[in-house]
């Protein structure tokens, strides 16, 4: 008895509908009555929609199934589809290039959205409101600077570096002060979890024992 090894088949164009939606699409272009033709090609799509359930979560999803319909017929299918039926140029034709940020960090350790804040508070004027914008950031580049530098760090410091940063252009109000540090206060990197505390280890071990 000779065997049927699925790797000696033709390949699947859209290996996610399986080869019996395959089978059913290589019998839609047998199918000389276009009117029959096109109602098969309906039930089809239906049963493709059933077993790609997760083509829902895609934008006009209805449209992809009936792209994916003409791919699997290797775009042979005549049939009347609701929409515009694709071409293997459209469908191969490389995505267009996204722009990518190449201006250097200029402070690595802050990142590069601060600047971008940095650049936003220029825009506005003096005022209370610039002033509250400008210590919060504060605030937070000096959570950023004890995240990588463990020693403590100046306020004055920290005001230095918005001013360098933004070329000048944006001046710390005289008399900003900051909120005091903790002194027992951990500032983790990315991707480090919290410390572990060996007292409360070993009484969970004792809790466990009993």
């Amino acid at each position: 008895m000779e065997k049927d090894y699925n790797t000696e088949r033709k390949g699947l164009r859209l290996p996610e509908y399986g080869r019996n939606v395959q089978k059913m699409v290589a019998g839609l272009m047998q199918i000389e009555d276009r009117e029959k033709r096109n109602e098969q090609a309906k039930a089809v799509v239906k049963v493709m929609e059933l077993l790609n359930p997760q083509v829902h979560l895609q934008e006009d999803y209805e449209r992809k199934l009936w792209d994916h319909l003409f791919i699997i017929s290797d775009f042979q299918l005549d049939v009347d589809s609701p929409f515009p039926k694709p071409t293997p140029e459209e469908l191969s034709a490389r995505p267009a290039i996204v722009p990518v940020e190449k201006r250097p960090i200029r402070a690595t350790h802050y990142g590069r959205n601060i600047e971008s804040i940095i650049d936003l508070i220029t825009e506005m004027e003096d005022g209370e409101t610039k002033t509250y914008v400008i210590r919060n950031l504060a605030i937070y580049m000096r959570t950023q600077y004890l995240i990588w530098n463990k020693d403590s760090v100046a306020d004055e410091t920290i005001f230095a570096d918005i001013e360098k940063l933004s070329g000048g252009r944006v001046k710390v109000p005289e008399g900003l002060q900051l909120t005091s540090v903790r002194n027992d206060q951990v500032f983790n990197r990315p991707g480090q979890g919290l410390p572990k505390k060996q007292g409360n280890n070993k009484k969970n071990r004792k809790n466990f024992k009993k």
